[in-house]
């Protein structure tokens, strides 16, 4: 008997500033085609801090999206970061699959900061070499699930996975690009968090949540010139708002960019201080907030590396008479975890 064909699944990513959903269709050579991607706005109050704390809205806002995309596909995949989220390589006795499975969670135990029977594990082994083996831990707090997989759920549609942003970003960057030789820092910039994923080679080899991102540039500005968010989150991404021009709040912009560099820096200095690894060959941004003006100029400046935005949709073909090219191009950076979730199938 043939085996039944994996399902895709639609890529749900609901950050602090908006939800984004892709879906993609695989082609016989190992492409996608691009089926739905959209984008709404939330309200700040919707999600603080990574916690939902008015879930209505959020339905509301990702119910609006797939009635208006007419989205049939009723697996869905969310992924999650920030505190609630715990990552970590460890290095175990040598055991086999059946006795790891037995012993994983008394080991996480002495590596995880929350109540065991608070979270839901998983893990990977890495590699193993003679009488030790490095395997990946990752916990994610239960009730932090419970809430965004409930939003699915009201919804209309059935969670099947959940991921951490990180590797959903590390996904949509090897669907798109060629990893090949050195070590290049993954960055997805959000509203409210940084995720950093750094690869070595092509592998994987550290991660970090920074609490830094694009608010921090949208109250700056609200400070400095006095405007209601919203205009402020236009000025941020170069629109002109009334009387405010670009010049007006550059400095404003490159005063947060310095700060998010810093954020940054040690970040990076702390990887290369706890690694064999001694630099960063290349920093690829993600992210709604990649885009800021000037940007990836001063963490050019500040690393010594080439810094790019990544576009997530780079070997995605989509028809330019269902998709603008021009609204690709200007949310492409923002629809990268939702990407990465995109390219997984239903029981992965």
């Amino acid at each position: 008997m043939f085996g039944k064909r994996k399902k895709q699944v639609v890529g749900c990513d609901v950050g602090s500033s908006s939800i984004k959903i892709v879906e993609l269709k695989p082609l016989k050579n190992g492409e996608y085609q691009l089926v739905h991607a959209a984008i709404a706005n939330l309200s700040p109050e919707a999600i603080v801090d990574g916690a939902i704390m008015d879930s209505s809205l959020v339905v509301e806002a990702l119910s609006r999206l797939i009635a208006d995309n007419n989205i049939r596909n009723p697996n869905f995949g969310g992924s999650l970061s920030g505190h609630s989220v715990i990552i970590k390589k460890i290095q175990l006795p040598a055991m086999t699959e059946a006795e790891l499975t037995e012993s994983i969670q008394w080991e996480a135990e002495q590596y995880i900061p929350f109540d065991i029977n608070d979270v839901n594990l998983d893990y990977v082994v890495l590699e193993s070499s003679g009488d030790t083996m490095d395997v990946l831990l990752v916990a994610v707090k239960k009730d932090r699930i419970a809430d965004y997989t409930s939003v699915i759920v009201q919804a209309g549609k059935e969670p099947v996975l959940v991921d951490v942003d990180v590797f959903a970003l590390q996904n949509a960057y090897e669907t798109n690009y060629t990893a090949g030789e050195g070590t290049i820092g993954l960055v997805n910039i959000g509203a409210s968090v940084m995720n950093i994923n750094v690869l070595h080679n092509g592998t994987s080899i550290f991660w970090r949540d920074v609490a830094f991102g694009g608010n921090q540039y949208t109250e700056a500005i609200q400070r400095e010139l006095n405007l209601p968010r919203e205009e402020a989150e236009r000025l941020k991404l170069g629109e002109q708002v009334g009387e405010h021009s670009l010049q007006q709040v550059m400095g404003v912009l490159n005063s947060v960019s310095e700060d998010l560099a810093a954020e940054l820096q040690k970040t990076f200095d702390f990887f290369v201080a706890t690694s064999s690894v001694d630099r960063l060959d290349r920093v690829v941004l993600g992210g709604g907030s990649s885009l800021v003006l000037n940007l990836n100029t001063i963490l050019k400046d500040r690393f010594q590396v080439d810094v790019e935005v990544m576009n997530p949709f780079r070997n995605i073909r989509y028809s330019e008479s269902d998709f603008d090219p021009e609204w690709i191009n200007r949310h492409a950076p923002a629809m990268a975890v939702a990407v990465g979730l995109a390219v997984r199938m239903v029981g992965d």
